[in-house]
């Protein structure tokens, strides 16, 4: 009876309280996440998730830091997910995936008063383009040939150094870009076409994915979905 006792014990200690919490990461990017002064998350991708994570009692908790940290917590530690994460094809196997949240159009960013034109990708690539790091337009940029990529800690951080004049061109999403004063920044060329979604570790129960894809997908087809589109004024897919 003692030795049952002591097992028993010994599972209570060892075995996680929250075994089935997931811990979310993400970094601010309006007006897809905005983080408020009393630390709350909103945006177009967490009031989506905000839904699905509690109309099936999943138990969360959401963590604001740089990128490069958020989606490394989700590539290496147990129960962690990082949204909204770039579904590509290099990234596929590294996460289980709840998607789509947002089909992208990423722009190359200029100061308008800089005149930088470019016909093509190839045109683009005389210029000094920044982007932060671990975004997957770090590992596009590098994959097309750019040969003057400026990697900053964050989206902030990147961006201050375009409109201060220190890069030229900055990656960035559509509808962010149409969120600037249309006066200072211009659209140079379209960089990419991204589906993005939530990217969980793989210790992540296979059940835990399929209810929140399933719930996903019902926001999808009720237009739910589109409705949070519509509130933040965000270009459809």
């Amino acid at each position: 009876m003692r030795l049952i006792r002591s097992c028993l014990i010994f599972l209570a200690l060892t075995t996680p309280a929250n075994a089935d919490k997931l811990f979310l990461t993400t970094e601010v990017y309006p007006p897809y996440n905005v983080q408020a002064s009393d630390g709350s998350v909103r945006g177009v991708y967490f009031d989506q998730l905000k839904i699905v994570l509690e109309q099936t009692k999943t138990d969360y908790e959401v963590t604001v830091m740089p990128w490069a940290r958020a989606i490394a917590l989700a590539t290496t530690q147990p129960m962690h997910c990082v949204f909204a994460t770039a579904r590509t094809p290099e990234r596929e196997n590294l996460f289980k995936w709840v998607a789509p949240i947002h089909t992208d159009r990423n722009v190359l960013v200029a100061r308008r008063k800089a005149n930088i034109q470019a016909a093509t990708l190839e045109d683009a690539k005389k210029y000094r383009v920044g982007t932060q790091r671990g975004d997957y337009t770090e590992a596009l940029l590098q994959k097309l040939g750019f040969p003057q990529v400026d990697v900053g800690a964050d989206f902030e951080i990147t961006f201050h150094k375009l409109a201060a004049g220190r890069i030229d061109l900055m990656p960035m999403s559509e509808s962010t870009f149409k969120s600037l004063p249309a006066d200072t920044f211009s659209e140079v060329i379209t960089l990419a076409r991204q589906q993005l979604g939530l990217a969980c570790n793989k210790s992540v129960p296979d059940e835990i994915i399929a209810r929140l894809q399933t719930r996903l997908d019902q926001l999808i087809a009720d237009g739910t979905q589109q409705k949070i589109f519509d509130r933040y004024d965000l270009i459809s897919p």
